[in-house]
């Protein structure tokens, strides 16, 4: 039987590392750590919320809804913690049911063993995600779900693709079982690689949504929600939105994805042993260099692929 904890210390199901009982305040926080267009957050929510408010009373002959959402885009953006915080936000909306989620981890479930990576994917949705769903409202994340539905028409010959053919081929047999059994599931997938995820499953998807690198102003308001994050502690540092230059900073992080942009933040703590010792001494040069540099590097990377 699944348990009801945040831990992962609890021996959870194979496939599954981490269970969160919902609402929970942790995972609010990260649904307004991410920087995102306010239209595409409603976008997302509303979603979400037709599946528990329609899909169980609506024949899916008429509406073929199959309770599955993915988050596509760069690494970085900010997907997976997309992903948690709307699950707070849907428990939420639902004042007096309580929801899970259920986080699955796909890389504990391939095997180089004929056969196994199947059994343990049907497994994983027909039994532990089954039971979960049969309990209460479920939502089950899926990180790098190329790991379990992957494009079947550009699998390589080398990589054993007649098990991951397979495994494919259980995931959709699942997932359209389970839509058919528990109108209270929904999966909210993610990927970095979209071209990687099978169109099979992608045609499931009731949306697909793009999560994008920051334009310039979102760069400004991460950098600016992040400072005055620190400035609790180091209250010199509210001064560096203020300057003239900030939006110079913010025009550099242009490119950057939001994980990368609040590293430039760091970077700039470690811009000298001074700075280091003391952040309120961190000036606007800093936090320029800084992502300077990070522009820089993410060039580099990106010529070396």
């Amino acid at each position: 039987m699944i348990k009801n904890t945040t831990s992962s210390a609890i021996a959870l199901p194979k496939g599954i590392h981490r269970q969160w009982m919902l609402p929970n305040a942790a995972l609010s926080a990260q649904w307004d750590s991410i920087v995102l267009d306010e239209t595409l957050k409603k976008q997302l929510l509303s979603q979400a919320v037709v599946n528990f408010t329609v899909r169980g009373k609506i024949d899916r002959s008429v509406l073929p809804l199959h309770g599955v959402i993915l988050l596509v885009g760069p690494p970085g953006t900010g997907k997976t913690s997309l992903a948690r915080g709307l699950a707070h936000r849907i428990a939420e909306s639902f004042q007096g049911d309580t929801f899970r989620l259920l986080e699955v981890e796909p890389h504990s479930l391939t095997s180089s063993a004929m056969g196994k990576t199947q059994r343990a994917v049907s497994d994983l949705f027909s039994q532990s995600i089954a039971e979960a769903a049969s309990v209460g409202p479920t939502i089950v994340l899926l990180d790098e779900v190329e790991t379990l539905a992957a494009n079947r028409s550009k699998l390589s010959l080398e990589a054993n693709p007649v098990d991951v053919h397979r495994a494919t081929d259980a995931v959709l047999v699942q997932l359209d079982a389970l839509a058919d059994q528990y109108p209270k599931l929904l999966f909210v997938a993610t990927s970095n690689f979209p071209e990687a995820v099978d169109s099979a499953f992608t045609s499931r998807c009731d949306l697909v949504l793009n999560v994008s690198l920051p334009d310039q102003g979102a760069c400004k308001r991460i950098l600016k929600e992040c400072i005055e994050g620190l400035s609790r502690n180091f209250p010199e540092l509210a001064k560096l939105p203020l300057s003239p230059q900030f939006s110079q900073c913010a025009d550099e992080c242009v490119g950057l994805d939001g994980r990368t942009i609040r590293k430039v933040v760091a970077n700039a703590l470690a811009a000298s042993p001074q700075t280091a010792m003391d952040p309120n001494k961190v000036t606007i040069k800093d936090l320029i260099d800084a992502a300077n540099s990070a522009r820089s590097h993410r060039s580099v990377s990106g010529k070396s692929r």
